[in-house]
């Protein structure tokens, strides 16, 4: 059973920046990404950055060129560094691992740290 612990979030200026930080306790067979979504306005949940097995990121439309993700793959952990946060950004973020298995996905969610930006 994979875990994944989740740190940083809480309330900030419009402006500010903010850390979110992920680690996964236990062990998978084949990574895929790691990363970050957040809980849109409906139950959905919309793609903020992930780190793949080789080290590429991607990217949500509305973060690129504020949010930095970082990470150890072999370590399992991720860092998302947010720059320039908009009241927009407010969200609850959700640390998301992804793994391949044999003809199928796996996918493993944290419990959600919040995101309030807000002057």
């Amino acid at each position: 059973q994979l875990h994944l612990v989740e740190s940083g979030g809480g309330l900030v200026q419009p402006g500010g920046s903010l850390s979110l930080s992920c680690a996964a306790n236990g062990s998978i067979f084949n990574f895929d990404e790691m990363g970050w979504y957040l809980r849109g306005p409906g139950e959905q949940r919309d793609l903020v950055a992930t780190i793949g097995r080789d080290g590429s990121a991607r990217y949500g439309d509305s973060v690129t060129g504020r949010f930095t993700i970082s990470g150890d793959v072999a370590a399992m952990t991720v860092t998302l560094q947010m720059n320039s946060l908009k009241p927009e950004d407010t969200a609850v973020y959700y640390c998301y691992l992804g793994e391949y298995g044999l003809n199928t996905h796996y996918d493993y969610w944290g419990r959600g740290t919040p995101v309030t930006v807000s002057s």
